[in-house]
């Protein structure tokens, strides 16, 4: 057999990463290596039977066929996994000096519709008026004048304008917005509401055999983009949503949570060209410069950043 390891139970990672030894791109190389060497320390760990296997492929084929140009179950598979959220996180490293990112989420699917600041992005007038305001900065508080802020959200009811077209008007709840000189942003909106993500596929089966809620807490998307700086994807939270502490895709981190106080000021609702009362939502957001090298990872027990996840009795 000419000296050759053959596949065994002891040795089955070591052979199947031989055989990628070969591999010229050495990025592919190190991954293949990796995933054969924890895929086999699982199937070991488990003792995974051939019908579990079986199964773990008709679940996988059903995620394929599940997803289509407007849904993409593999990567709700990935969300509730906490693997898009750990991706993010690693490649988005802030060492606490801007804004921390998450995820996209699924339903950045069109343009958001250019806005003048003040503008109200709620076209169908329906829910609790908020005004949400903020400044862009740089990494030593200086004011980013002109930066992109793209904005977009559910309404009272949950849902974005992309899942309900007849019933929400185009563009509801969206903006593309530019700050001031000072950085300053400010537009009015309505209050979002927590929602479910889709569970009427494989994923949705997997969260209800694990006695897993398909809920996401309340927020407000943002994309925040200055030329010479470094982009940030993330959301803000509102602090007395349920699910903050169970977000179904493990997206909320602790310094993205934020007060929407009621503000009983009928002065004030008329200069901001709301009813009385309202709700505020203050969001101030820092980038990083695009020079900026990113920073390292933490080292091992070190936890720089809080992020809110399932808590077991959030089931």
């Amino acid at each position: 057999m000419s000296g050759r390891e053959l596949f065994s139970e002891e040795r089955s990672a070591e052979v199947v990463a031989a055989s990628f030894a070969g591999t010229p791109d050495p990025r592919l190389k190190q991954v293949m290596n990796s995933l054969v060497q924890h895929l086999h320390a699982f199937v070991k760990d488990v003792e995974l039977t051939e019908e579990e296997w079986g199964s773990a492929i008709d679940f996988l084929t059903r995620t394929g066929h599940m997803s289509n140009e407007v849904r993409q179950e593999f990567i709700l598979l990935s969300d509730v996994l906490g693997v898009s959220m750990l991706v993010e996180t690693i490649n988005h490293r802030t060492g606490g000096t801007s804004t921390e990112s998450t995820v996209l989420g699924p339903f950045h699917m069109v343009e958001s519709p250019v806005r003048e600041l003040g503008a109200d992005i709620a076209l169908d007038g329906k829910g609790t008026p908020c005004l949400v305001s903020g400044q862009v900065t740089g990494p030593h508080g200086e004011p980013l004048a002109g930066a992109s802020v793209d904005v977009w959200q559910t309404n009272e009811d949950g849902f974005y304008d992309v899942q309900q077209p007849g019933i929400q008007p185009e563009g509801n709840l969206r903006g593309m917005f530019r700050t001031d000189e000072q950085g300053s942003f400010w537009f009015r909106s309505v209050v979002p509401r927590y929602y479910p993500i889709p569970d009427d596929g494989p994923v949705g089966q997997l969260l209800a055999a694990t006695g897993r809620h398909p809920n996401r807490p309340a927020h407000l998307h943002f994309i925040v983009a200055a030329p010479g700086y470094r982009p940030v994807t993330t959301h803000v939270f509102v602090a007395d949503s349920p699910y903050l502490d169970s977000d179904a895709v493990f997206g909320v981190k602790e310094s993205l949570v934020r007060p929407v106080p009621e503000v009983d000021d009928p002065a004030r609702a008329a200069e901001a060209g709301l009813p009385n009362p309202f709700r505020t939502l203050t969001f101030d957001l820092s980038l990083l410069r695009a020079d900026q090298a990113p920073p390292a990872a933490s080292p091992a027990g070190a936890q720089p950043t809080v992020v809110r996840g399932v808590a077991a009795e959030a089931v």
